[in-house]
């Protein structure tokens, strides 16, 4: 069997990890067999961490959300709760959103869901 150099297509594959390697440090940037490791440790920390974003989003939103309730008198949990019986349908960043940036507005949704908790209450 004849011996196969396959120089254009090995030099392409290390060209394009290579590329994926551009601003690493060292030998991180240069050397082929440490570029790719790098870069496929990389990838792997983004795909992690695009899922890590979403949960700690949502858990500052909380944080928030709860500040702003006890500060109107009302813990996160009754809070919530009192909007799903109001049958309110807005979700946790723009519930947040409106507790930085609207205060007016949250405290007439903490009163509404006040009201809602007293009615199933009684």
């Amino acid at each position: 069997m004849p011996r196969v150099k396959s120089g254009p297509v090995t030099s392409r594959r290390r060209k394009k990890i290579l590329k994926l390697a551009k601003g690493y440090r060292g030998a991180r940037s240069r050397a082929f067999k440490v570029a790719k490791e790098a870069v496929i440790n990389a990838h792997k920390d983004a795909y992690k961490d695009r899922r890590l974003r979403r949960r700690d989003f949502r858990s500052l939103w909380i944080v928030r959300i709860n500040a702003a309730a006890r500060a109107e008198g009302m813990t996160y949990g009754r809070f919530i709760e009192g909007l799903a019986k109001a049958d309110v349908k807005l979700d946790r960043k723009i519930l947040a959103g409106l507790a930085v940036s609207e205060p007016g507005s949250f405290s007439k949704l903490v009163e509404l869901a006040k009201k809602s908790l007293g009615k199933t209450a009684a």
